[in-house]
């Protein structure tokens, strides 16, 4: 067995009935083995068995060899902020419902785990977002994002106008109800439905992408990962703007304030299966070449 692995932190909804019940089978399986199964405290009383051990959350990572998320997407970004500045990697339990992070399905948790045990899995890096929230007269806010950092319209039923600049050049006025910049992993999240493009996720890019733009040519673009973005509030918008990361709100953006963006210097590394394949899952969870006469031809 890889010994590297002998403190588990299990992360997911426990009020979720099917997530609950795979945090269970799969904590019994791991406690089977004599593997220390660590939950956050604060999840009061689940049906976990007897002998998992109960931390602070803020103390799960620093003591889990792995996290294990069970869950769709949304859970593995919580898991990645708890990760981020450790050395602890990630493998998701997909129990949601499209799940491009989360790969290991239900069915095969425990023979996929057993494999990890025995030192099969890919290693699997992602790059991270980190943005700058300034604001007049207030303390910045910052964070690092696995996903995306998105600006969009906060409270009103117009739209808002935001400018952004890359390094010194200025790029565009977008007006709209937002922007979403993403890395590559975040690509085939918010910034799809935006009518972004799927970047793989070892490509060293960001993407752009409008949100509802008022005109039709703001299209979305692709820069490198070292860019350096700055968004600020254009001077006629006639609203503000709130701030997310990974679903997360970081803060709001004033006229007067800016929003930078740019390559973190952290990662967050994934546990894939042996045999992950970035366009299978395309094909599975984008129903490529399916068709009512040809229901299987994108598997």
């Amino acid at each position: 067995m890889d010994t590297r692995f002998s403190r588990i932190g299990l992360v997911g909804r426990y009020e979720d009935a099917l997530v609950a019940d795979s945090m269970s089978i799969f904590a019994a399986h791991l406690l089977d083995k004599g593997i220390e199964v660590l939950v956050d405290a604060a999840a009061g009383d689940t049906c976990l068995p007897a002998g998992v051990t109960r931390v602070a959350a803020d103390d799960l990572s620093a003591r889990a060899d792995l996290i294990v998320a069970v869950g769709g997407d949304g859970t593995m970004l919580f898991a990645a902020q708890m990760a981020i500045g450790r050395s602890v990697p990630l493998l998701g339990i997909n129990r949601g419902r499209l799940g491009f992070l989360a790969d290991v399905s239900p069915a095969e948790m425990t023979t996929s785990f057993d494999a990890v045990l025995d030192g099969h899995y890919q290693e699997d890096v992602r790059a991270l977002l980190s943005a700058r929230l300034e604001r007049p007269g207030m303390e910045a806010l910052s964070c690092d994002a696995l996903n995306d950092v998105v600006i969009q319209k906060y409270e009103t039923g117009r739209m808002v106008e935001l400018e952004t600049w890359i390094g010194d050049a200025f790029v565009n006025t977008h007006g709209g109800d937002g922007l979403v910049i993403a890395t590559s992993t975040g690509s085939t999240a918010y910034a799809l439905s935006c009518g972004g493009p799927i970047i793989h996720p070892r490509l060293d890019a960001l993407v752009l992408a409008p949100i509802s733009p008022h005109t039709l040519s703001d299209r979305p673009i692709v820069v490198g990962r070292e860019s350096a973005i700055e968004v600020r509030l254009a001077k006629r918008s006639p609203t503000r703007a709130q701030v997310t990361f990974d679903g997360s709100v970081l803060g709001d953006l004033d006229h007067g304030g800016r929003l930078s963006v740019g390559a973190a210097r952290q990662s967050v590394t994934l546990l894939h299966p042996v045999g992950h394949d970035f366009f299978r899952i395309l094909r599975s969870k984008l129903h490529w070449g399916r068709s009512a006469r040809n229901p299987d031809d994108g598997a």
